[in-house]
């Protein structure tokens, strides 16, 4: 028997969506390898097999799903993981991530489309839990010693070594993450989701917009370090994930928009590594919500604009009162608890709720 839907687009379906995505994010493993060579490659190889082997495992045991491994998702999800690390990060922590991602970030939701977060950013917060010592300290940002090809200045003919030095590293850099070695690069893998409609505008743009406004309204905006390249693949590859971001196109506009405006009160706070990460996972968790506020209006019926106002006002303070929450866990080394509370809160759900509804399509 058939189920539904009956009308289906011949290349639209969930492998050619992670297909085009890992199109879009292989050059970013080719500058990897250019940057820490056979370092990059190892951990990128230990993430996508854990997840892959992981997927197996537990969307057979638990979702009797046993084809799963085959739409990509699980390798997407490990490649945006070890994207968002250090090459220096031990290759167990790499793997415990990639698990953790797959089991708590997609498998105890139901299934592919049902999670509620970000699986990538949610394996990342597991490791930064699980290894604070190491996730947390400085001195895995320290890569020098392993670097393969140096950045290099790519416009010697400018004169100025600031404006030459910023162009060249719009190019090929070897500082941050394995995934922000080349803003071009992130840019461009960008505007091909964006033409293959994978991606919409929406969420980018209002984005990139707030974030970069919010620092016309503080004084020593400059002084606020951040990653361009950090930010760019948070909002391109992470913020704009079908199953945790809303699904109309004003509701898409808001949630970037405050996303970009608790990204930027994060960095304000004094989030130093997490700001995109704890961002985006805030924001998903009023992704439903968000969705019904913003709901179209039904055909034939007026809109409440005074209602719709005061449940936007209401949405936005709740955001903003749980970024300031997270500040100040952050500030006191409280946010594992958090992680705490979400393994017992989805293990819950699991066991009493999901596995009923495992074979529903969403």
């Amino acid at each position: 028997m058939n189920l539904n839907p009956y009308i289906k687009p011949k290349r639209g379906n969930t492998s050619m969506v992670m297909l085009d995505v890992v199109i879009a994010l292989l050059p970013l493993v080719v500058a990897g390898y250019l940057a820490y060579g056979m370092h990059a490659l190892t951990l990128i190889a230990v993430s996508i097999l854990t997840a892959l082997v992981t997927e197996l495992i537990f969307s057979s045991l638990y979702l009797k799903n046993y084809r799963a491994i085959f739409d990509g998702s699980a390798v997407v999800t490990a490649l945006l993981l070890v994207f968002t690390l250090s090459p220096a990060t031990p290759w167990y922590m790499v793997s415990f991530g990639a698990a953790a991602a797959i089991i708590f970030g997609k498998i105890v939701w139901g299934g592919l489309g049902k999670n509620r977060f970000n699986p990538a950013l949610v394996g990342r917060e597991f490791m930064t839990t699980f290894f604070p010592a190491v996730m947390t300290s400085a001195a895995i940002w320290d890569t020098k010693n392993i670097i393969n090809v140096e950045a290099t200045n790519l416009f010697p003919g400018i004169d100025s070594p600031y404006v030459s030095s910023y162009l060249s590293g719009l190019f090929y850099k070897t500082t941050g993450a394995l995934g922000e070695y080349s803003i071009l690069l992130i840019v461009l893998g960008g505007l091909y989701l964006l033409v293959r409609k994978r991606i919409s505008w929406h969420i980018p743009l209002a984005l990139l917009a707030v974030f970069f406004a919010a620092f016309w309204f503080v004084e020593d905006g400059d002084d606020l370090h951040f990653s361009i390249a950090g930010v760019l693949l948070g909002t391109i590859y992470m913020a704009t994930d079908m199953p945790s971001s809303p699904t109309n196109p004003y509701g898409k506009l808001y949630y970037g928009a405050m996303i970009g405006l608790v990204t930027f009160i994060l960095i304000l706070g004094g989030v130093s590594y997490e700001y995109m990460s704890f961002s985006i996972l805030i924001l998903n968790g009023f992704s439903r919500k968000i969705s019904e506020t913003f709901a179209p209006r039904v055909w034939g019926q007026s809109l409440n604009w005074k209602d719709r106002t005061e449940k936007v006002l209401m949405l936005s303070l709740s955001v903003l009162v749980v970024a300031l929450a997270v500040i100040s866990l952050h500030y006191y080394h409280f946010t594992q608890y958090l992680v705490y509370l979400y393994i017992a809160y989805i293990i819950i759900k699991f066991n009493y709720s999901f596995i009923k509804k495992i074979s529903n399509p969403i």
